[in-house]
Protein backbone atom coordinates (compact mmCIF):
# COMPACT_ATOMS: atom_id res chain seq x y z
CA UNK A 1 0.00 0.00 0.00
CA UNK A 2 1.31 3.39 -0.94
CA UNK A 3 1.52 6.31 1.42
CA UNK A 4 0.36 9.85 0.66
CA UNK A 5 1.69 10.99 -2.74
CA UNK A 6 1.27 14.05 -4.91
CA UNK A 7 -0.32 12.93 -8.16
CA UNK A 8 0.98 15.97 -10.05
CA UNK A 9 4.54 15.22 -8.96
CA UNK A 10 4.15 11.55 -9.94
CA UNK A 11 3.27 12.62 -13.47
CA UNK A 12 5.84 15.45 -13.53
CA UNK A 13 3.26 18.14 -14.40
CA UNK A 14 2.13 21.44 -12.90
CA UNK A 15 -1.19 21.74 -11.08
CA UNK A 16 -2.66 23.81 -13.91
CA UNK A 17 -1.78 21.28 -16.64
CA UNK A 18 -4.44 20.86 -19.33
CA UNK A 19 -5.96 17.55 -20.46
CA UNK A 20 -3.62 17.17 -23.43
CA UNK A 21 -0.48 17.77 -21.37
CA UNK A 22 -1.73 15.36 -18.72
CA UNK A 23 -2.30 12.61 -21.28
CA UNK A 24 1.12 13.06 -22.87
CA UNK A 25 2.85 12.91 -19.48
CA UNK A 26 1.02 9.74 -18.49
CA UNK A 27 1.67 7.99 -21.80
CA UNK A 28 5.40 8.73 -21.58
CA UNK A 29 5.72 7.43 -18.01
CA UNK A 30 3.52 4.38 -18.63
CA UNK A 31 5.75 3.40 -21.54
CA UNK A 32 8.83 3.95 -19.38
CA UNK A 33 7.64 1.89 -16.40
CA UNK A 34 5.74 -0.92 -18.07
CA UNK A 35 7.46 -4.10 -16.76
CA UNK A 36 7.59 -5.61 -20.25
CA UNK A 37 9.99 -2.80 -21.18
CA UNK A 38 11.54 -2.07 -17.78
CA UNK A 39 13.21 -4.82 -15.74
CA UNK A 40 13.61 -2.77 -12.54
CA UNK A 41 12.12 -4.43 -9.45
CA UNK A 42 9.82 -1.47 -8.78
CA UNK A 43 8.67 -0.95 -12.39
CA UNK A 44 5.30 -2.61 -11.86
CA UNK A 45 4.57 -0.51 -8.76
CA UNK A 46 5.64 2.70 -10.53
CA UNK A 47 3.39 1.85 -13.47
CA UNK A 48 0.44 1.41 -11.11
CA UNK A 49 1.23 4.69 -9.31
CA UNK A 50 1.32 6.82 -12.45
CA UNK A 51 -1.81 5.09 -13.75
CA UNK A 52 -3.63 5.82 -10.49
CA UNK A 53 -2.57 9.46 -10.74
CA UNK A 54 -3.82 9.61 -14.34
CA UNK A 55 -7.12 7.90 -13.50
CA UNK A 56 -7.86 10.55 -10.85
CA UNK A 57 -6.59 13.69 -12.61
CA UNK A 58 -8.13 12.91 -16.00
CA UNK A 59 -11.63 12.99 -14.44
CA UNK A 60 -12.76 16.59 -13.68
CA UNK A 61 -14.84 15.56 -10.67
CA UNK A 62 -12.13 13.45 -9.07
CA UNK A 63 -9.51 16.08 -9.89
CA UNK A 64 -11.58 18.74 -8.10
CA UNK A 65 -11.88 16.52 -5.01
CA UNK A 66 -8.14 15.82 -5.09
CA UNK A 67 -7.26 19.52 -5.44
CA UNK A 68 -9.48 20.36 -2.44
CA UNK A 69 -8.86 17.45 -0.07
CA UNK A 70 -5.94 15.45 -1.45
CA UNK A 71 -5.81 11.67 -1.80
CA UNK A 72 -8.05 11.10 1.25
CA UNK A 73 -10.82 13.13 -0.37
CA UNK A 74 -10.72 11.03 -3.53
CA UNK A 75 -10.80 7.79 -1.50
CA UNK A 76 -13.86 9.01 0.47
CA UNK A 77 -15.66 10.32 -2.61
CA UNK A 78 -18.27 13.05 -2.56
CA UNK A 79 -19.90 15.63 -4.77
CA UNK A 80 -21.45 12.87 -6.87
CA UNK A 81 -18.13 11.05 -7.26
CA UNK A 82 -17.78 7.44 -6.13
CA UNK A 83 -14.84 6.62 -3.82
CA UNK A 84 -11.65 5.63 -5.67
CA UNK A 85 -9.41 3.12 -3.87
CA UNK A 86 -6.66 2.65 -6.45
CA UNK A 87 -5.65 -0.62 -8.08
CA UNK A 88 -5.17 -3.97 -6.38
CA UNK A 89 -3.61 -5.67 -9.41
CA UNK A 90 -1.21 -4.65 -12.11
CA UNK A 91 -3.79 -5.98 -14.57
CA UNK A 92 -6.28 -3.34 -13.37
CA UNK A 93 -3.78 -0.57 -14.15
CA UNK A 94 -2.89 -2.14 -17.49
CA UNK A 95 -6.59 -2.29 -18.42
CA UNK A 96 -6.77 1.49 -17.86
CA UNK A 97 -3.71 1.99 -20.05
CA UNK A 98 -5.14 -0.16 -22.85
CA UNK A 99 -8.48 1.63 -22.58
CA UNK A 100 -6.73 4.89 -23.37
CA UNK A 101 -3.99 3.82 -25.78
CA UNK A 102 -4.75 0.28 -26.97
CA UNK A 103 -5.74 -0.66 -30.51
CA UNK A 104 -4.35 0.69 -33.77
CA UNK A 105 -2.62 3.87 -34.88
CA UNK A 106 0.61 5.41 -33.57
CA UNK A 107 2.70 4.32 -36.52
CA UNK A 108 1.04 1.05 -37.49
CA UNK A 109 0.87 -1.37 -34.55
CA UNK A 110 -1.03 -0.60 -31.35
CA UNK A 111 0.39 -0.58 -27.86
CA UNK A 112 -0.94 -4.08 -27.32
CA UNK A 113 1.25 -5.21 -30.23
CA UNK A 114 4.25 -3.42 -28.77
CA UNK A 115 3.91 -5.04 -25.35
CA UNK A 116 3.07 -8.45 -26.77
CA UNK A 117 6.31 -8.41 -28.74
CA UNK A 118 8.31 -7.37 -25.68
CA UNK A 119 7.45 -10.53 -23.73
CA UNK A 120 8.71 -13.99 -24.53
CA UNK A 121 5.60 -16.20 -24.23
CA UNK A 122 7.59 -19.08 -22.72
CA UNK A 123 9.26 -17.12 -19.97
CA UNK A 124 8.11 -17.71 -16.38
CA UNK A 125 5.19 -15.49 -15.45
CA UNK A 126 4.22 -14.01 -12.13
CA UNK A 127 1.42 -15.77 -10.29
CA UNK A 128 -1.98 -14.23 -9.79
CA UNK A 129 -2.91 -12.02 -6.87
CA UNK A 130 -4.81 -13.40 -3.88
CA UNK A 131 -7.34 -11.21 -2.08
CA UNK A 132 -8.63 -11.66 1.44
CA UNK A 133 -10.29 -9.36 3.96
CA UNK A 134 -9.79 -8.74 7.65
CA UNK A 135 -12.07 -6.91 10.09
CA UNK A 136 -10.66 -4.87 12.98
CA UNK A 137 -12.06 -2.59 15.66
CA UNK A 138 -11.59 1.17 15.71
CA UNK A 139 -9.31 0.77 18.73
CA UNK A 140 -7.11 -1.62 16.75
CA UNK A 141 -7.06 0.86 13.87
CA UNK A 142 -5.86 3.50 16.35
CA UNK A 143 -3.13 1.37 17.92
CA UNK A 144 -2.18 -0.95 15.08
CA UNK A 145 -2.74 -4.69 15.25
CA UNK A 146 -1.40 -8.08 14.29
CA UNK A 147 -3.37 -10.87 12.67
CA UNK A 148 -2.62 -14.45 11.71
CA UNK A 149 -4.81 -15.30 8.71
CA UNK A 150 -5.55 -18.59 7.00
CA UNK A 151 -5.10 -18.25 3.24
CA UNK A 152 -6.01 -20.80 0.59
CA UNK A 153 -3.82 -20.48 -2.50
CA UNK A 154 -1.65 -22.22 -5.05
CA UNK A 155 1.91 -23.39 -4.29
CA UNK A 156 4.45 -24.90 -6.68
CA UNK A 157 4.06 -28.67 -6.89
CA UNK A 158 7.02 -30.32 -5.15
CA UNK A 159 6.58 -33.70 -6.82
CA UNK A 160 7.22 -32.42 -10.35
CA UNK A 161 9.13 -29.25 -9.43
CA UNK A 162 6.32 -27.22 -11.03
CA UNK A 163 6.85 -28.75 -14.48
CA UNK A 164 3.49 -30.54 -14.55
CA UNK A 165 5.11 -33.76 -15.81
CA UNK A 166 5.41 -36.97 -13.80
CA UNK A 167 9.00 -37.33 -12.53
CA UNK A 168 11.09 -39.22 -15.07
CA UNK A 169 8.99 -38.09 -18.04
CA UNK A 170 9.56 -35.13 -20.34
CA UNK A 171 7.36 -32.57 -22.02
CA UNK A 172 7.37 -31.92 -25.76
CA UNK A 173 6.76 -28.74 -27.72
CA UNK A 174 3.08 -28.04 -28.44
CA UNK A 175 2.38 -28.67 -32.12
CA UNK A 176 -0.49 -26.16 -32.26
CA UNK A 177 1.37 -23.04 -31.14
CA UNK A 178 4.90 -24.34 -31.82
CA UNK A 179 5.88 -23.64 -28.24
CA UNK A 180 4.72 -20.01 -28.23
CA UNK A 181 1.93 -20.67 -25.74
CA UNK A 182 -0.37 -18.29 -27.59
CA UNK A 183 -2.14 -17.82 -30.89
CA UNK A 184 -1.83 -14.40 -32.56
CA UNK A 185 -4.20 -13.02 -35.15
CA UNK A 186 -3.38 -9.87 -37.15
CA UNK A 187 -6.07 -7.71 -38.72
CA UNK A 188 -5.47 -4.64 -40.81
CA UNK A 189 -7.79 -1.70 -41.27
CA UNK A 190 -7.60 1.89 -42.43
CA UNK A 191 -6.78 2.84 -38.82
CA UNK A 192 -3.73 0.62 -38.65
CA UNK A 193 -2.82 -2.89 -37.52
CA UNK A 194 -4.71 -4.68 -34.75
CA UNK A 195 -3.13 -7.70 -33.09
CA UNK A 196 -5.17 -10.02 -30.88
CA UNK A 197 -3.38 -12.56 -28.71
CA UNK A 198 -5.06 -15.45 -26.91
CA UNK A 199 -3.67 -18.45 -25.01
CA UNK A 200 -3.26 -21.62 -27.01
CA UNK A 201 -6.24 -23.85 -26.24
CA UNK A 202 -4.27 -27.04 -26.92
CA UNK A 203 -1.61 -26.53 -24.26
CA UNK A 204 -3.38 -24.01 -22.04
CA UNK A 205 -0.83 -21.34 -22.84
CA UNK A 206 2.14 -23.36 -21.57
CA UNK A 207 3.80 -23.98 -24.95
CA UNK A 208 4.46 -27.61 -24.05
CA UNK A 209 2.57 -30.86 -24.35
CA UNK A 210 2.68 -33.26 -21.41
CA UNK A 211 1.77 -36.84 -22.16
CA UNK A 212 2.49 -38.21 -18.66
CA UNK A 213 0.92 -35.72 -16.23
CA UNK A 214 2.05 -35.35 -12.63
CA UNK A 215 -0.33 -37.31 -10.43
CA UNK A 216 -0.27 -34.63 -7.70
CA UNK A 217 -0.99 -31.53 -9.78
CA UNK A 218 -2.40 -32.95 -13.04
CA UNK A 219 0.02 -30.98 -15.30
CA UNK A 220 -0.81 -27.59 -13.74
CA UNK A 221 2.50 -27.38 -11.85
CA UNK A 222 0.81 -26.17 -8.69
CA UNK A 223 -1.31 -27.55 -5.84
CA UNK A 224 -3.81 -25.85 -3.56
CA UNK A 225 -2.70 -25.45 0.04
CA UNK A 226 -3.89 -23.65 3.17
CA UNK A 227 -1.23 -21.61 4.89
CA UNK A 228 -0.97 -19.15 7.76
CA UNK A 229 0.06 -15.57 7.01
CA UNK A 230 1.02 -13.09 9.74
CA UNK A 231 0.26 -9.45 8.96
CA UNK A 232 1.06 -6.16 10.66
CA UNK A 233 -1.79 -3.63 10.46
CA UNK A 234 -0.41 -0.09 10.82
CA UNK A 235 -1.99 2.48 13.13
CA UNK A 236 -4.27 4.92 11.35
CA UNK A 237 -5.54 2.50 8.72
CA UNK A 238 -9.13 2.85 7.50
CA UNK A 239 -11.64 0.86 5.49
CA UNK A 240 -10.43 2.65 2.35
CA UNK A 241 -6.98 1.06 2.67
CA UNK A 242 -5.46 -2.29 1.89
CA UNK A 243 -2.20 -4.08 2.65
CA UNK A 244 -0.03 -5.62 -0.05
CA UNK A 245 2.25 -8.55 0.80
CA UNK A 246 4.61 -9.17 -2.10
CA UNK A 247 5.27 -12.76 -3.06
CA UNK A 248 2.54 -14.23 -0.82
CA UNK A 249 0.02 -14.89 -3.61
CA UNK A 250 -0.43 -17.81 -6.00
CA UNK A 251 2.55 -19.62 -7.50
CA UNK A 252 3.45 -18.48 -11.00
CA UNK A 253 3.08 -20.64 -14.13
CA UNK A 254 6.20 -22.33 -15.52
CA UNK A 255 7.93 -21.97 -12.17
CA UNK A 256 7.47 -18.20 -12.22
CA UNK A 257 7.57 -16.03 -9.10
CA UNK A 258 4.50 -15.96 -6.87
CA UNK A 259 1.99 -13.14 -7.08
CA UNK A 260 1.01 -10.82 -4.27
CA UNK A 261 -1.48 -11.03 -1.43
CA UNK A 262 -3.90 -8.13 -1.02
CA UNK A 263 -5.49 -7.77 2.42
CA UNK A 264 -8.56 -5.52 2.34
CA UNK A 265 -9.09 -3.93 5.76
CA UNK A 266 -12.56 -3.27 7.16
CA UNK A 267 -12.86 -1.18 10.33
CA UNK A 268 -15.99 -1.93 12.37
CA UNK A 269 -18.32 0.96 13.28
CA UNK A 270 -17.88 2.14 16.87
CA UNK A 271 -20.72 2.57 19.34
CA UNK A 272 -19.39 5.92 20.66
CA UNK A 273 -17.19 7.46 17.96
CA UNK A 274 -17.82 8.36 14.35
CA UNK A 275 -14.73 8.58 12.19
CA UNK A 276 -14.26 11.50 9.79
CA UNK A 277 -10.89 10.95 8.15
CA UNK A 278 -8.31 11.31 10.94
CA UNK A 279 -10.81 13.05 13.24
CA UNK A 280 -13.35 11.44 15.57
CA UNK A 281 -16.78 12.77 16.56
CA UNK A 282 -18.20 12.09 20.04
CA UNK A 283 -21.69 12.97 21.29
CA UNK A 284 -21.53 14.20 24.91
CA UNK A 285 -24.66 14.66 27.08
CA UNK A 286 -24.45 17.34 29.82
CA UNK A 287 -26.97 18.50 32.40
CA UNK A 288 -28.70 21.87 32.18
CA UNK A 289 -26.63 23.20 35.09
CA UNK A 290 -23.37 22.08 33.45
CA UNK A 291 -24.37 23.78 30.22
CA UNK A 292 -25.45 26.98 31.96
CA UNK A 293 -22.64 27.24 34.54
CA UNK A 294 -19.83 25.46 32.71
CA UNK A 295 -17.81 22.51 33.97
CA UNK A 296 -14.68 20.41 33.49
CA UNK A 297 -15.33 16.79 32.57
CA UNK A 298 -13.41 13.62 31.84
CA UNK A 299 -14.55 12.43 28.41
CA UNK A 300 -13.66 9.19 26.64
CA UNK A 301 -11.14 9.18 23.82
CA UNK A 302 -10.39 6.28 21.50
CA UNK A 303 -7.54 5.06 23.73
CA UNK A 304 -8.34 6.55 27.13
CA UNK A 305 -9.72 9.76 28.61
CA UNK A 306 -9.08 13.49 28.31
CA UNK A 307 -10.10 16.55 30.34
CA UNK A 308 -12.61 18.79 28.55
CA UNK A 309 -13.61 22.29 29.63
CA UNK A 310 -17.27 23.00 28.91
CA UNK A 311 -17.75 26.78 28.76
CA UNK A 312 -20.65 28.42 30.58
CA UNK A 313 -23.65 29.08 28.37
CA UNK A 314 -22.85 26.44 25.79
CA UNK A 315 -25.76 25.62 23.49
CA UNK A 316 -26.99 22.19 22.43
CA UNK A 317 -25.22 21.03 19.29
CA UNK A 318 -22.16 23.21 19.81
CA UNK A 319 -18.86 21.45 19.05
CA UNK A 320 -15.72 21.50 21.18
CA UNK A 321 -12.34 20.33 19.93
CA UNK A 322 -9.78 18.13 21.69
CA UNK A 323 -6.65 18.57 19.59
CA UNK A 324 -4.52 15.53 18.91
CA UNK A 325 -7.04 13.08 20.42
CA UNK A 326 -8.23 11.62 17.12
CA UNK A 327 -6.81 8.86 14.93
CA UNK A 328 -3.09 8.63 14.15
CA UNK A 329 -2.26 9.70 10.62
CA UNK A 330 -1.40 6.70 8.48
CA UNK A 331 2.36 6.51 7.85
CA UNK A 332 2.73 10.13 8.95
CA UNK A 333 3.39 12.02 12.17
CA UNK A 334 0.65 13.35 14.42
CA UNK A 335 -2.99 12.64 15.14
CA UNK A 336 -6.31 14.09 14.11
CA UNK A 337 -8.63 15.80 16.59
CA UNK A 338 -11.65 14.70 18.59
CA UNK A 339 -14.76 16.78 18.02
CA UNK A 340 -17.18 16.73 20.95
CA UNK A 341 -20.80 17.58 20.17
CA UNK A 342 -22.61 18.76 23.28
CA UNK A 343 -26.18 17.69 24.06
CA UNK A 344 -28.24 19.09 26.92
CA UNK A 345 -29.79 16.17 28.76
CA UNK A 346 -33.31 16.61 30.15
CA UNK A 347 -34.28 14.19 32.96
CA UNK A 348 -37.57 12.35 32.45
CA UNK A 349 -38.18 11.84 36.19
CA UNK A 350 -37.60 14.39 38.96
CA UNK A 351 -37.32 14.09 42.71
CA UNK A 352 -39.39 16.44 44.89
CA UNK A 353 -36.31 18.53 45.68
CA UNK A 354 -35.37 18.80 41.99
CA UNK A 355 -38.89 19.83 41.05
CA UNK A 356 -38.95 22.53 43.73
CA UNK A 357 -35.64 23.98 42.52
CA UNK A 358 -36.76 23.98 38.91
CA UNK A 359 -40.09 25.59 39.82
CA UNK A 360 -38.16 28.36 41.56
CA UNK A 361 -35.89 28.73 38.53
CA UNK A 362 -38.87 29.00 36.19
CA UNK A 363 -40.09 32.02 38.09
CA UNK A 364 -36.88 33.97 37.40
CA UNK A 365 -35.42 32.57 34.19
CA UNK A 366 -35.48 34.45 30.91
CA UNK A 367 -37.39 33.25 27.88
CA UNK A 368 -35.21 31.85 25.09
CA UNK A 369 -34.50 34.28 22.24
CA UNK A 370 -36.35 33.94 18.97
CA UNK A 371 -34.22 32.00 16.49
CA UNK A 372 -32.95 33.97 13.54
CA UNK A 373 -32.31 32.73 10.07
CA UNK A 374 -28.81 31.30 9.75
CA UNK A 375 -28.14 31.19 13.51
CA UNK A 376 -28.70 27.45 13.93
CA UNK A 377 -26.53 25.63 11.42
CA UNK A 378 -26.94 21.91 11.01
CA UNK A 379 -24.67 19.49 12.84
CA UNK A 380 -22.49 18.66 9.84
CA UNK A 381 -22.13 22.34 9.00
CA UNK A 382 -20.77 22.84 12.50
CA UNK A 383 -18.49 19.80 12.06
CA UNK A 384 -17.21 21.30 8.81
CA UNK A 385 -16.56 24.57 10.58
CA UNK A 386 -14.73 22.72 13.34
CA UNK A 387 -12.54 20.91 10.78
CA UNK A 388 -11.45 24.19 9.25
CA UNK A 389 -11.04 26.16 12.46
Amino acid sequence: MSGHRDYYELLGVSRDVDADGLKKAYRRLAMEYHPDRNSASDAEERFKEVTEAWEVLRDPGKRKLYDQYGEAGVRRGGGGEAPFSGFNDFSDAFDVFMREFGGGGFGGGGFGDLFADARSPNQPRRGSTLKISVTITLEEAAEGARRSLRVSGLDACERCDATGAEPGSTASTCGTCQGAGEIRMVQRSMLGQFVSVRPCSACGGEGTWIADECRDCGRTGHVRVDRSVDIEIPAGISSDDYLKLRGRGNAGPRGGPPGDLIVQVEVEPHDRFERRGDDLVLDLPVTFSQAALGDELDVPTILGQARLKVPAGIQAGQILRLRGQGMPRLRAAGHGDQLVRVHTWTPSELSRRQREILESLREVEDAPPEPRRGEDPSFWERVKAAFTA
